[in-house]
């Protein structure tokens, strides 16, 4: 006889495990199923052990630099081994978390591979056992991969994923990394900083491509003069892995093709979402180039199968799928009669992009060029970090911050950042957006002083021709 449940959700990283938890906070019996490790991609493999990583490169950086500060060090060196050993830690500790968590909201997790075996049915099949479960909804939260280049596979000895990356056994001496989404630029970044000779390899016409242009440009400044390079325009013809190393073949912006050959290489282009194998087909889950089609709270084309996270596109960011879980789990305790919760659908204007690079990138809402060709008239302003007071003091006066309104009505269309700790200044602007603030109410906030986040102010004060300190 099946297991029954309210809700069960099909993956537990930071969209499933959310959801899970909203979930069982409404009075639901939820269950969980998970295939590898509790906390997905993102708290395992992805976000927060990458960021451990850049710690660790961003401390070697300083020490590097101690005398800009007044201090010495002496020979800084750094233990490969003992950096990843942190990093897989830290993932560690919050995979430990997450379990805490499934049992404190009573949430009973089922580990073995999922599959949709018809409306409100699932099996969850590990080794020779298979367990049948029942639910009223189903969320699936099963996330995605990495995507690979066709003609050169990931290996994980000289053509990494983001995945080997994140655990090198040796140090790269010259690295190819080719994409410059946020995940190529963050590896860039750590490894120029732990000393690799780095190439950037990408398509677009600039770095960052979804990020406003000014950024894009100030960041590839910024790259290049901590001594990476970096090849815009430019498409890989040919990877071909050797004992040593990769040998690449690049198109430049100019048609020719350069072949030169690197110690390893990171393919940072994209994502697939992991909706194969797990049972959509059968019940008509409608998708499209893999992604489940969704509602703005979850909801699919099949009553009861619910989607949130990377499996159905864009952003793919975990702060997007966390929120998409807790709002499909509150539009499913709606569904079984719950009056006390109101779920609003899902605002992706409002969702912060961030990029933990050095320098870090942040931003939300329409770029310049966006709101433009939306229709918006715009006033735009920009503060450079060099007229900030703690930037200097802390030694990091390069950046700045730079906010588009309409012109009409003083909406914030969009805030972009560049510079010293934006990722975690950002949400102020997301706040604003969500509060449907506009540059008046800015305007008249009072921001602490000394602090960066005086630098969003004298934007504001810039779009309106009002900026103090320039």
């Amino acid at each position: 006889m099946a297991d029954n449940y309210d809700l069960i959700v099909l993956g537990s990283g930071p969209g499933g495990y959310v959801a899970a938890i909203r979930g069982a906070q409404l009075g639901l019996k939820v269950a969980i199923v998970e295939r590898e490790r509790l906390g997905g991609i993102c708290l395992n493999w992805g976000c927060i052990p990458t960021k451990a990583l850049l710690r660790s490169a961003e401390v070697y950086h300083y020490m590097t630099h101690a005398a800009q500060y007044g201090l010495s060090a002496e020979k800084p060196s750094f233990d490969l081994g003992k950096v990843v050993d942190r990093s897989r830690k830290v993932a560690g500790q919050l995979n430990a978390g997450v379990k805490g968590l499934m049992k404190k909201n009573k949430v009973t997790v089922h580990e073995g591979v999922g599959t949709l075996t018809g409306k409100g049915k699932l099996s969850v099949k590990q080794g020779d056992k298979t367990v049948e479960l029942e639910a009223k909804h189903i969320i699936v939260a099963t996330g995605a991969r990495a995507r690979d280049l066709p003609f050169a596979k990931a290996d994980g000895k000289r053509v990494w994923t983001y995945r080997h990356a994140m655990v090198p056994e040796e140090m790269p001496t010259k690295l190819l990394v080719i994409g410059s989404g946020a995940i190529g630029i963050e590896f860039a970044s750590f490894y120029n900083d732990m000393g690799a000779d780095v190439t950037v390899v990408e398509m677009m016409d600039r770095i960052l491509p979804v990020e406003d242009a000014e950024v894009s440009e100030f960041m590839a400044k910024q790259l290049t003069k901590f001594g990476m390079t970096l090849k815009i325009k430019a498409g890989l013809e040919k990877l071909e892995a050797t004992g040593s190393g990769v040998k690449a073949s690049i198109k430049t912006a100019d048609g020719k093709v350069e072949t030169t050959e690197f110690s390893h290489a990171i393919v940072a282009i994209g994502i697939v979402p992991n909706t194969e194998n797990i049972g959509l087909e059968s019940l008509g889950v409608k998708t499209e180039r893999g992604h489940i089609d969704t509602d703005g709270y979850g909801r699919t084309n099949v009553d009861g199968i619910w989607a949130i996270g990377d499996v159905t596109g864009a952003p793919w960011l975990a702060h997007k799928a966390s929120h998409e879980g807790v709002i499909a789990a509150e539009a499913i305790a709606q569904a079984l009669g719950n009056k006390d919760v109101h779920p609003h659908a899902m605002d992706k204007g409002n969702i912060p992009g961030c990029t933990y690079s050095r320098p870090q990138v942040a931003s939300v809402g329409l770029t310049e060029a966006k709101a433009k060709e939306a229709g918006y008239s715009v006033k735009v302003g920009k503060f450079p970090f060099i007229g900030n007071g703690k930037a200097i003091a802390l030694g990091e006066a390069e950046g700045f911050v730079k906010t588009v309104f309409d012109a009409k009505t003083g909406e914030l269309l969009g805030a972009h950042m560049v510079g010293a700790e934006v990722t975690e200044m950002i949400q102020g602007y997301v706040v604003a957006r969500q509060l449907e603030t506009t540059e008046a109410e800015l305007m008249e906030t009072v921001f602490a002083h000394p602090t960066i986040s005086e630098s969003m102010h004298e934007s504001v004060l810039s779009a309106y021709g009002r900026a103090i300190h320039i």
